[in-house]
């Protein structure tokens, strides 16, 4: 419990030094905004800044914090590390950039943004990527609430409809019309659930493990069978409560919604920040659920111990919350996992329609503008479901390569800013780390995980190592090119 306890309150130096810091190296000034240069009154609208940071919370969040910490906790006490490191050095600084960067930009989306820095190639991969990550993002966040909604009456197939026709309408109106209204109480009702799990866990102290008792992985020591490895995959699986490339989809949303640059670091770094709260509250409860000492607190819900590392998130969520916090935790429970994913499902097909019509330079004012691009995006969606609900196991196989991409897409807007910083002669190293570090990451996942090539850890740890050093040269090159060219560039 101490290592939560000075983990949380990292997380909150860390905005007002770490977070200042990036902010000023940005040097956010008084010029319009997107909102209001380009008011449109369906994308491009002015809102009030309290409502604005807790959309674009719950659009970042969803069960992101919430899941990704409980599979996280599994791995021990280095979970927290991640969480506060990863939010405060990678993601805080990823959401912030890629949401300045889009109002520096007239609102643009990911793509534009990464074209503009990263060449028209890079642009086009990214497009077809993120549009791809999107609709997979849409279509999971529609089959998982329908399959847990399905335990309190219906069909899975009757919530289905329902969830997707409520896509359909969020994804068309202004987003102040109905995202405006009702994504505050969502976003409100996970904070409190978190304040309230919090509150709680101080009150009974548990005895967890502690940072200084061992960063390995700590799952191996009950379950020597557990196939995953602590590098790379606790930083794939803990994605949205330390960085996630979904976020780069979601900032620009409201970049689109801010009246003044300043207010960059608290909607963007600071939802982030938040965000990692929420997840280093469920990483210390799922400790404690995992890993509690004299007995891990599954056990009091199953004397059999048939619960254990193999609990499901939504079910530790729900028994944990019902347990700790009586009838009204088992309604925020609900609400953390069937409204939060819903919500980012929403989010996840409102950002595809305004990326693909950025690309096709559709104006979006018009209903029937909407349309042209809406109809086609579900249709796709639509086979996704249907294949999903057909196969099986048609919903793992799509949710086990999310983590990967998500991530691989966090690697795209890293050194986007990496470029954009050098650019502008400014201290670049604040992003190049993290960029390194997850280009590491992502490509030794792909080398070592049982879920991609199955490396052995002889072979996938030295090739991601290659893949470190070739990224570290190849924008060494860059940047000397650049600046020669920009020297003899100023010299005529």
């Amino acid at each position: 419990m101490i290592s939560f306890v000075i983990c949380l309150l990292a997380l909150v130096a860390g905005y007002f030094t770490y977070g200042k810091f990036v902010d000023k190296v940005f040097a956010p000034d008084g010029r319009v905004t997107p909102a209001v240069a380009k008011a449109d009154g369906v994308n491009f609208i002015v809102m009030p800044n309290w409502k604005v940071f807790l959309i674009q919370f719950l659009n970042i969040a969803g069960t992101g914090p919430i899941f990704g910490a409980i599979m996280g906790a599994k791995f021990g006490p280095s979970s927290y590390l991640w969480i506060v490191l990863g939010c405060i050095f990678a993601g805080a600084v990823h959401d912030f950039m890629i949401g300045m960067l889009s109002m520096r930009n007239d609102g643009a989306g990911l793509p534009a943004i990464v074209g503009k820095y990263l060449g028209g190639k890079a642009k086009k991969a990214i497009l077809v990527f993120s549009v791809f990550l999107l609709l997979i993002l849409g279509s999971v966040f529609v089959y998982s609430p329908a399959e847990i909604l399905e335990m309190f009456g219906g069909t899975t197939t009757m919530w289905i409809v329902i969830i997707f026709c409520y896509y359909i309408v969020a994804t068309l109106l202004p987003i102040d019309k109905l995202i405006g209204r009702i994504y505050p109480l969502f976003a409100i009702a996970l904070l409190f659930m978190a304040v309230a799990l919090s509150v709680v866990l101080v009150a009974k102290w548990p005895s967890i493990p502690e940072i200084w008792d061992g960063l390995g992985n700590k799952a191996l020591t009950v379950d020597p069978s557990f196939k995953d490895q602590l590098f790379p995959c606790l930083f794939i699986i803990i994605a949205c409560g330390a960085i996630s490339g979904f976020h780069a989809t979601q900032s620009p949303l409201m970049a689109r919604c801010l009246k003044s640059e300043k207010l960059g670091r608290p909607i963007f770094y600071g939802a982030m920040i938040t965000e990692g709260v929420v997840a280093l509250v469920w990483a210390a409860v799922s400790s404690y659920f995992f890993y509690g000492d004299p007995t891990p607190g599954y056990t009091l819900f199953d004397a059999t111990k048939e619960l254990g590392l193999s609990t499901s998130a939504p079910k530790v969520v729900y028994l944990m919350c019902e347990d700790w916090l009586g009838v009204v935790g088992g309604i925020l429970a609900v609400l953390g996992v069937v409204a939060a994913p819903i919500t980012s499902g929403d989010t996840a097909f409102r950002s595809a329609r305004l990326i693909i019509a950025e690309e096709l330079h559709f104006k979006q004012k018009k209903i029937s503008s909407r349309l042209l691009v809406c109809v086609p995006m579900f249709l796709a969606c639509i086979v996704l479901l249907f294949w999903q609900t057909g196969n099986p196991d048609g919903f793992n196989t799509v949710w086990k390569y999310f983590g990967w991409a998500n991530q691989t897409l966090a690697v795209f807007g890293l050194w986007t800013m990496t470029v954009y910083l050098a650019i502008k002669s400014k201290p670049y190293v604040i992003t190049l780390i993290p960029a390194l570090f997850m280009t590491t990451v992502c490509s030794t996942f792909l080398f070592v995980s049982h879920q991609a090539f199955g490396m052995s850890e002889s072979v996938g740890y030295p090739l991601g190592i290659a893949v470190l050093v070739f990224s570290f040269v190849w924008f060494q090159v860059w940047h000397s090119r650049y600046e020669k060219n920009k020297t003899i560039k100023d010299n005529n």
